[in-house]
């Protein structure tokens, strides 16, 4: 690395406190635990550096949270080097002088780690103004570490979300943001040479296969993509398939933020953003694709160059993101004691035998189900939420339900291939219910006018096309309509 001070955001569990670690032993010339590998013999172990390492792995949701903690970790930092002189107001002040007496003391300039960066602030973004204390409080810490250049040989922090320099690092400008850079694409995670080389002898017994599809996908901008080292060592702990990662964590303020945008997850997938867009990330501006991009949820799922811009496709980096998050959302949307899973299963199963009418009574008393605060006023938005919630359920239980299908007249709001059959879907929203029957024509028309079929006609399988209409007043589904089976 050149430079002194780099900045690097990965989602939580990726071996960000593992590499801060790895850095701490390499600075303090642990020689002896890197005997073998590729940096032994490129590296100054004569030279050792003072290390101060700071993690904010507390809970931080009360105001004297992050002064105590911060206090108490000076403190072991202070004592363990020997120092004198330890009677000072405040955190800021002490780190001061604790970087000014390291320097002293060893004659070396120091190595500052900071871990979770921003966990104080992520800690209450659903408090925004504690969010902002904290804020202000850590733009005042980390500008001290500018303001004792002369002490500092090389910072590195790290954390889950990309504050902007602006709202954070103000007084750090000189920090250096790795985390989009190619050249470091496959800094933490695993690749596929990891896991059939270092990990070979843990593969006997499970589908390499499935180990990819339900793990592997992660980008940041690199050829490799990447699997959460967190899935991966418990798959060969447990030998068992599970949303590993997944299960470790809450996203509940992801589905509130999700909630107060009206946005769905059927509209964020194969979504194209601006790199400026997933790359901000603020108290006052929580963006929905930048959240679930930072967070983990959603990955690059590939990039072009439009004009002077590079824009980024999102998408679901696994199978396991894939099911999880939908069943978890659907499970948040509804309060019931009903399993996501199931309903998505009941839905898939009477399709695919072709009992829309069954279909339809399971749609509509599901949609039910859904509490009224989660409805928005706006007609177009209605057709989107409908078609995503079910978009949803068959996500949830891993059905090829594809969303926004391009043809060269316009786009289907839903195909879904399951069984040998290929069902074209297209939801109407109407005013009053005595405008059912010219909705469902319509859309029957739109699909049959604008070619939605004419893509699918080489798999050679029957194509359904499904009309349905939805209510604004009743807040429900109306009535379906299925045009006889094409046959290609």
């Amino acid at each position: 690395m050149r430079g002194d001070h780099w900045f690097l955001s990965r989602p939580r569990r990726f071996g960000k406190s593992l590499l801060v670690s790895t850095l701490k032993a390499l600075f303090e010339s642990r020689e002896e635990l890197f005997e073998g590998l590729d940096i032994y013999k490129n590296w100054d172990w004569s030279v050792k550096y003072p290390v101060v390492r700071l993690s904010f792995d507390r809970k931080y949701d009360q105001p004297e949270d992050i002064e105590l903690n911060l206090q108490t970790q000076l403190d072991v930092i202070h004592r363990n080097a020997r120092l004198e002189g330890n009677a000072y107001l405040s955190a800021p002040e002490r780190l001061l002088d604790l970087l000014d007496r390291l320097y002293c003391k060893t004659g070396q300039r120091v190595v500052i780690l900071v871990d979770e960066y921003d966990k104080p602030i992520l800690d209450v973004l659903s408090d925004p103004d504690r969010a902002r204390a904290n804020r202000e409080y850590l733009r005042g810490f980390y500008g001290i570490i500018k303001g004792s250049a002369e002490h500092v040989r090389f910072v590195f922090v790290t954390g889950v979300s990309m504050f902007s320099k602006v709202s954070l690092f103000s007084g750090l400008n000189n920090l250096k943001d790795i985390s989009l850079d190619p050249r470091y694409a496959t800094i933490c995670g695993y690749t596929d040479t990891d896991i059939d080389t270092v990990f070979a002898p843990e593969l006997k017994g499970l589908d390499r296969e499935a180990i990819r599809t339900w793990y592997n996908g992660y980008s940041w901008r690199g050829k490799p993509r990447l699997y959460n080292p967190f899935d991966v060592l418990l798959l060969f702990d447990e030998r068992e398939f599970r949303p590993h990662w997944f299960e470790t964590g809450s996203p509940d303020f992801l589905f509130e933020t999700l909630k107060k945008t009206s946005v769905s997850l059927k509209e964020l997938e194969n979504r194209t953003v601006d790199r400026s867009l997933i790359s901000k990330f603020d108290v006052e501006n929580i963006n929905t694709e930048a959240l679930l991009f930072q967070t983990g949820y959603l990955t690059i799922a590939g990039e072009e160059q439009k004009g002077h811009k590079t824009v980024y496709r999102l998408n679901y980096p696994n199978l396991e993101i894939k099911l999880s998050l939908n069943d978890e959302l659907l499970a948040y949307l509804n309060p019931t004691n009903c399993v996501p899973s199931e309903e998505g299963e009941t839905l898939h199963t009477l399709l695919q035998a072709n009992d829309f009418e069954g279909f339809a009574q399971t749609l509509k008393a599901y949609l039910a189900s859904i509490p009224y605060q989660w409805h928005n006023n706006d007609l177009t938005h209605y057709e989107a939420w409908y078609a995503g919630l079910l978009h949803m359920a068959f996500r949830a239980i891993g059905v090829d339900v594809r969303s926004e299908e391009a043809s060269s007249r316009g786009r289907s709001d839903m195909v879904v291939l399951t069984g040998g059959q290929v069902f074209i879907i297209e939801f109407k929203m109407v005013e009053t219910a005595n405008k059912t029957e010219a909705a469902l024509e319509t859309a029957l028309a739109q699909i049959r006018n604008r070619g939605y079929a004419e893509k699918y006609m080489d798999r050679k399988e029957p194509i359904h096309l499904i009309a349905i209409a939805c209510g604004r007043d009743t807040r429900n589904l109306l009535d379906i309509r299925v045009e006889p089976t094409v046959f290609p």
